[in-house]
């Protein structure tokens, strides 16, 4: 890589036209002109000057030369104002979620895109898990989670909370052990549904959840998008645990029943960033739209 600081004492030069007046524009002597444009010459292997008295000529190789510092010196002049240019409105941001915070946040965001169309927004609907990974990796920007198993990793803040709801077909008969009801009817799972179900079962205070082992519930079927989950369980196949705000949207919900809880089992919803990254001013903008939805 060629020396910045001897271009930039051959671009002077070559703009000034006289060694006496580079030397006097870069508070320098004029032999130390002289050798910074000879240890020029000898990096590039090429003579760049041809001296004549007082006076010289610029080579064909030091005109090659001089436009490719001139180029070097506009390319990192437009970086260092990019570098500063910091819109609101402008930008690339990805955010990740589960699919049934996606159902309430993302038409938010999608109005937010439809006023700044510089603002391209990419979101991922993924269980909590990944989510957590996918921050810590870089490969997200913002995750909106409901359990932190490390806090040192990440910066949070509480957005607010969401009712877990056991999902039942219309008919299906309560008056039954909750337990046996379940291992009867089956799991309709879905990326979150172990998550939900270990929390459901801690929480809601029914004696016969809570010593269910999951991984014995039988899986009757399996979805991995939030509109499509409770499809099955309103034609009576199966069961699951969503958050209330999926399965008021369901569109079939006059289908369903929710198993009442002794005690309603609400999770914690938290924005989390990666631990002391910092974030250009459009994370502000749609931080201000999620925040407008808890």
């Amino acid at each position: 890589m060629l020396n910045p600081i001897w271009l930039h004492t051959f671009v002077t030069l070559v703009d000034t036209g006289h060694f006496t007046h580079t030397a006097e524009k870069l508070f320098m002597t004029q032999p130390g002109v002289s050798q910074h444009i000879n240890k020029l010459e000898q990096a590039c292997g090429h003579v760049l000057i041809k001296r004549e008295n007082k006076s010289f000529d610029v080579t064909e190789q030091g005109k090659l030369v001089y436009r490719y510092a001139k180029g070097l010196a506009a390319r990192e002049h437009s970086l260092f104002e990019q570098l500063a240019y910091d819109d609101p409105h402008v930008g690339d941001i990805t955010i990740a979620s589960s699919g049934s915070v996606a159902l309430l946040l993302y038409p938010q965001l999608v109005d937010l895109q439809s006023r700044y169309r510089q603002l391209s927004i990419r979101f991922v609907a993924a269980p909590n898990h990944q989510i957590l990974q996918d921050v810590q990796d870089n490969r997200v920007d913002v995750g909106i989670v409901t359990d932190i198993n490390n806090s040192q990793l990440f910066d949070s803040h509480k957005l607010g909370e969401e009712e877990l709801c056991l999902v039942v077909h219309k008919e299906t008969d309560l008056n039954v052990d909750k337990a046996d009801l379940l291992m009867q009817a089956g799991l309709i799972s879905h990326p979150d549904a172990r998550h939900y179900l270990s929390l459901y079962f801690s929480q809601c205070q029914v004696p016969s959840l809570s010593k269910i082992n999951i991984s014995d519930i039988p899986v009757v079927g399996a979805v991995n998008q939030i509109g499509q989950i409770l499809h099955p369980i309103a034609q009576g196949i199966g069961f699951t645990v969503l958050p209330k705000s999926a399965v008021s949207a369901f569109p079939l919900n006059a289908q369903l029943q929710i198993v009442p809880p002794v005690r309603p089992v609400i999770e914690e919803l938290y924005r989390i960033t990666k631990r002391n990254r910092v974030l250009p001013a459009r994370f502000d903008t749609v931080n201000q739209v999620i925040e407008t939805v808890w």
